[in-house]
């Protein structure tokens, strides 16, 4: 999600340093949008179901309504963050994180190489 309050500058600082294990301890997956929706009485908040390779779709809740329509994220693939704790928002669990870029202010997600995009399979481990 996009953090408008921090300045360019602050941005650009390392918070803290991690070790690898640390790193490896975060699972990154590949995610394809299967379906989604504005939150009713949210401004900003996308309800998603995203196949992450389990049996069952995950909702996951995003904070991307200004950038994206529902209907153009259908089938997109995108990079998800799988294993942080579940979360409530407007009464919602959330279970998972899409991973964006903040540009000048706006939302970009991630999403795997367009190159091989038809190859990629929802559930890829990012390594």
């Amino acid at each position: 999600m996009v953090d408008k309050s921090q300045s360019s500058e602050e941005s650009h600082k390392t918070l803290e340093i991690i070790d690898y294990k640390q790193f490896e301890a975060v699972d990154l997956r590949v995610g394809k949008i299967l379906s989604a929706e504005k939150v009713l009485k949210s401004r900003n908040l996308l309800k998603l179901q995203v196949d992450v390779g389990e049996p069952n779709p995950r909702q996951i809740l995003s904070g991307i309504a200004a950038w994206y329509q529902p209907e153009d994220l259908i089938n997109k693939l995108i990079i998800v963050c799988i294993n942080l704790k579940p979360r409530k928002m407007m009464g919602l669990e959330s279970n998972g994180m899409l991973l964006a870029a903040d540009v000048n202010g706006t939302a970009v997600l991630l999403k795997p190489d367009s190159k091989l995009y038809d190859k990629i399979k929802p559930g890829a481990f990012i390594q």
